[in-house]
Formats: C-alpha cells, structure tokens, sequence
C-alpha cells in the first residue's frame, strides 16, 4: 500500500503546473515585418508595431513581461505579451520583428528560446 500511495504522490507532482517563474524553452518565430501584420489590431486592441518589444503568446494574460534568451547566443530581451499565437507547429512565442532581431538574425526565421516572468 505504501508503494503505491508513493507512485500516486510522485505522479500527481508530475502533473502539477510549474511555479509561473519556471523557465519554458522552446521555439520562437516573428511576425510584423513583411507579412502585413504590421499596423493591423492585436488581440489586446492596439495596433501592432514590428518595432515594439511585443510578443504573442497562446494563454498569459496581456501585459505579462517576459525575459526570452536566445539559448544559440545568450542574447536576451525584454517583452511584454500583447497578442495571441504562435499558431504555426510547436513554437511558444511569435516575437514582433524588432524584438527578434535584437536576439537572431530574421534570416533565421526561428530560435530556440527560453523565457520566465519578470
């Protein structure tokens, strides 16, 4: 009985959500720049600026900052979630251009990133 009550604790810490300072690793994309996202209205009402540190996220909340490090180069910045996305296959974040080009080259069209809450 003990055994088992033990698998039933280590499973149900398993499936428990990360603490929201727990870093999330992935891939990153940009939009804004030539796709003509540029000016149109995000998903918080404001237009969208390929300039602005922004980024998409799928479920925190608007307003949320992030600190994403490129894990290639260890370059770093500061976003703030303003949209919804990334809606292509297995990426975390869609960076507004701007913000992705302070960390990787555009050429690259992708990043391996992780970020946290600021």
């Amino acid at each position: 009985m003990l055994r088992f009550l033990s698998f039933l604790t280590i499973a149900a810490l398993a499936a428990a959500p990360a603490p929201a300072h727990a870093a999330r690793c992935g891939d990153a994309s940009f939009y804004g720049r030539g796709d003509g996202f540029a000016g149109r209205t995000m998903a918080n009402g404001q237009p969208m600026n390929p300039s602005a540190s922004i980024t998409a996220h799928r479920s925190l909340p608007f307003g949320t900052r992030l600190l994403v490090v490129n894990q290639d180069n260890s370059r770093s910045i500061q976003v703030v979630v303003t949209d919804r996305g990334p809606y292509a296959g297995g990426r975390i974040l869609d960076l507004s251009a701007g913000a992705f080009s302070r960390i990787a080259s555009p050429s690259q069209g992708i990043a391996r990133v992780c970020y946290r809450l600021v």
